[in-house]
Order: structure tokens, then sequence, then C-alpha cells
């Protein structure tokens, strides 16, 4: 067979058609540039196939069921066990068969070219892909080439790990059967996810994790969670490391722990952490080591490791730039990045002052999440100890969210915890965390009260409806006080 080889010039080049990717390239086209993504597997990316879509619709039966067996009436009216194959097919139709059809057919519409290949920097605004059937296509970048390539799973050296099969999280997210054993590692936002999933449909699930359990938010929800895990049935073996993993002849996976206790399940799935999808890109070329994160400046233009730009024409965004590694929070630099390329296009000098119409301010000062366990937990902003570290004058409320009135109407038995982090100088909210039962929702209004930089004594004036979880914010201030 032979190749063929063809060249296209546009504006903008993107690496990487996750969701990341393709806002960057939407928002370049809508300030009139013209622009390409390029592919290797499935336009839509990890969040669409693997990771945040599939997952919460594994998750979301188990919420509802939960949600009916917490009121006398709707409980006794629940009947039997979560239908797996059910699940699994409501989640295929959030992944689309993993076809990407319809998001390609978003791109065309949204007038972005897509070169399906393994896309490689070959030359200062240069980018050549190579197909499958070996075609290449020479991309020619007018005014910015963009890595958003994101990340794949690490799977840590741990002895005989590699070599028992382990899933990752696209397995687990793809599942097509429920395992009667599964064993964890990793207590992170997947661990503990995947554990309240699979827990729920039906497997003996074993988590373990070198920290507690979700070590990067407040301790209290961390706790809350685990609780709520131990309740249903899963073995957390927190603070110990998995020292040695085999799978026998029988295909059953053995697991030694540090403390020497031996686990046994049918599948092990490794969620410790991600690493960047840089190998491969041609960085090289460009004086970048392959393999590495990529540093950034605000403008979200690639640095080596002595600040030095490569002329203003790389950017990374999304994951690779390890700023956030949140879908939303991709979405968001991609946002900024596109109308940015097309500022500069335009011979205009963008705005990276804080909050500017540039900048990803939001990465430093207000980074969200919701982590889709049973019970929920939301954050934004600091935590009590990461505000002390900045140096900020760090004044802490709790409030227990079970006491709200809506809460209590809610679900019987309600149980929650909802903390401010308050900058005592600024007398404003730098961070939001709370732990229960279908609160997702309330992160935004926080979100929006430290994006905005929303004084206390104006918060008073935010009434919350009664009676719902939302009067979360009248206790918190209440305990606050009015004067503070």
């Amino acid at each position: 067979m032979t190749s063929t080889s063809k060249d296209l010039t546009v504006d903008v080049v993107v690496i990487g058609a996750g969701p990341t990717g393709e806002n960057v390239a939407d928002r370049a086209v809508q300030g009139g540039l013209t622009a390409a993504i390029v592919e290797r597997e499935l336009v839509g990316g990890e969040c669409s196939y693997w990771a945040c879509m599939p997952t919460k619709a594994l998750l979301r039966d188990a919420a509802a069921l939960r949600a009916a067996k917490a009121l006398p009436a709707a409980g006794k009216a629940v009947t039997g066990t979560l239908d797996a194959d059910a699940v699994f097919a409501r989640r295929d139709q959030f992944t689309s068969g993993w076809k990407d059809a319809g998001q390609v057919e978003w791109l065309t519409g949204a007038g972005i070219t897509l070169v399906r290949g393994h896309g490689r920097i070959t030359g200062t605004r240069t980018v050549t892909v190579t197909d499958s059937d070996g075609t290449t296509t020479n991309l020619q970048a007018r005014q910015a080439v963009v890595i958003a390539t994101g990340t794949t799973a690490l799977i840590p050296p741990v002895p005989g790990l590699a070599d028992a099969s382990p899933w990752t999280n696209r397995e687990a997210a793809a599942a097509t059967s429920v395992p009667e054993r599964l064993a964890i590692i990793g207590g992170g936002v997947v661990g503990a996810e995947m554990a309240t999933a699979f827990s729920a449909l039906g497997s003996q699930v074993t988590l373990i994790s070198r920290t507690r359990l979700l070590a990067g938010v407040e301790e209290f929800a961390g706790e809350h969670v685990a609780d709520a895990l131990r309740t249903y049935g899963v073995a957390l073996h927190l603070d110990r490391d998995a020292t040695e993993v085999r799978r026998d002849d029988n295909g059953e996976v053995h697991l030694t722990l540090s403390d020497g206790t031996d686990v046994a399940a049918d599948e092990v799935l490794v969620a410790t952490g991600r690493v960047p999808s840089t190998k491969d890109l041609g960085l090289e070329h460009v004086g970048l080591t392959p393999g590495k994160w990529l540093k950034v400046d605000d403008a979200l233009a690639v640095v080596d490791d002595s600040g030095r730009l490569e002329d203003g024409w790389l950017y990374a965004a999304g994951d690779i730039n390890h700023r956030a590694l949140l879908t939303h929070h991709g979405k968001y630099q991609a946002r900024a990045l596109g109308d940015l390329i097309a500022a500069r296009a335009r011979g205009e000098e963008p705005d990276l002052s804080t909050w500017g119409r540039h900048a990803a301010t939001a990465d430093e000062r207000a980074v969200t999440q919701v982590i889709f366990t049973d019970p929920e937990v939301v954050a934004v902003g600091h935590t009590a100890e990461s505000a002390e570290a900045a140096g900020i004058e760090v004044g802490v409320v709790d409030y227990d969210l079970g006491s709200v009135a809506g809460a209590s109407l809610h679900a019987d038995g309600y149980r929650g915890q909802a903390r401010m982090v308050i900058d005592e100088q600024r007398k404003v909210l730098v961070g939001f965390t709370a732990v229960g039962p279908d609160i997702s929702e309330l992160l935004h209004g926080a979100t929006i009260a430290i994006v905005g930089e929303v004084p206390l004594d104006r918060l008073w004036h935010a009434v919350p409806a009664y009676p719902t979880i939302s009067e979360i914010w009248l206790r918190l201030l209440e305990t606050a006080g009015r004067d503070r």
C-alpha cells in the first residue's frame, strides 16, 4: 500500500480533541480564525468515553436507589437490587457505544477541520499527523499550536502489578460485567467513586490507599465517605500500600499489603493518579522533554524549565499543564485561550489581569470539584490547610448539614457537614467544602461568592429559600457571627 501526504495551513492547530481541545478550536473559530484539530482516538476524549460521563452514569442509579430507601414510604415501594445490565445499557447511551460520529458532526458544524491520526510537532508551528493507514498530513499554523492531549492512568511500580492485567479507569468505566470481588488500589476520587459504584452493583470491594480516603479535600469529608463505604460493605485498608500483586493460573488476583494482609480478588483496579500524555509529541524538536508535564505562563504559553517561551506560538491547555486536572477547568482554560489567540491575531493585547477575560484565575483561587460518592463531596477554593499555607489569616466555620430543615426533609437520618473558609482580613469567603447526600448543586453558589469576592456582610442579603438544603448558608453565616 502506498502512503500519501498532503499539506494544510490554518490559523490554529490543536492536538487532542477532548473537551479542552474542542473548546480551544471552537473559541478560535468564533474569534474569526480557522482551526484544525488532531485526534488519534475518539473525538470527545477521556471524559466522554472513559471518565466523567460513563462513570457518573454508573453511579446515578445507585444514588437514586439510596435516595428512595432513605424515605419510609418510598423505601417500602422499592424492592430488589440494581439490574447491572440495565445500568451498563444506560451507560452505553452516554458513550454512544464508544462511537464518535455525533462529536464529529459537532466539529463539522462548528467549522473545525478534523485530522485523524497521531500528531507530532516537527518544527515551528508545524504538526505532522500520521493516520493508521500511513497517510500523513502536514499542518502549518499561522498563529498557534495548542497541545491538549490530557493524561493517561499511572500504573505504579508495584512488583507484579503490570503483569496482573489491572483495570484502569478505562476498563472500569467500560465494564460489561460486575466482578464478584474487586480490589481497588488508590483512595482518591476515581477509587472512591468506583468503590461506590461497584459495591452498589454487587461487588465485594476492597480499597487500599497509602493515605486517608480523599486526601485532597477536607479531612471531615473523607471521613464521612469512608464511614458510608464501610456501611455498604467496602473493606478499607487506609494508610497501607500494596507491596506485591500476582494473578494466578485460575485468574484470581492476590495482593499483599504493607501490613502483611493478603487480599484476593477477581479484578484489580488501579486508581493511583495520572501521567501526562506527552511521550510521543515531538517535544524534543522545540527543546522540551517528552513525558513531562508542560509548564505554562499566565497566558498558557508553554515555557521551558528556565521560563523561556517558544516564540509565543506553542500553548498547552487542560490536564497536560497540571494546573487543575478537571474537565470543567480544562474547558475554562480553553475558552480563555481560544479568545486570547484570536485577540493576539488581531494585534490586541490580551487581558491577563486577575479575573481578566483571557486569564485563568479560577485555576488558582476557585478550583471547583464534585466527588460523586455516596455521600457526595463538593469543594471550591481553599481548604483550611491550604489557606493557612498561602499565608491567609484563616477563619473556619463548620455546621452540621443534617440539622438544616431542608436536609431533614430530604432524607431521614441525613448526615453531612459544611465548612466555610474565611479570609479574616478581607472578610470574604475563600473556600467551601460540604459532604452529604445530593448536594452537588450547592457548589455553584459558593463558587460565585468566591469568584465575586462577595463580602460576608453582603452575603447576609442572599436569602436562601426555606426549607431547602441551601439554608446551610444562613446557618454558616449565623455561626460566623454578623460582626465578623
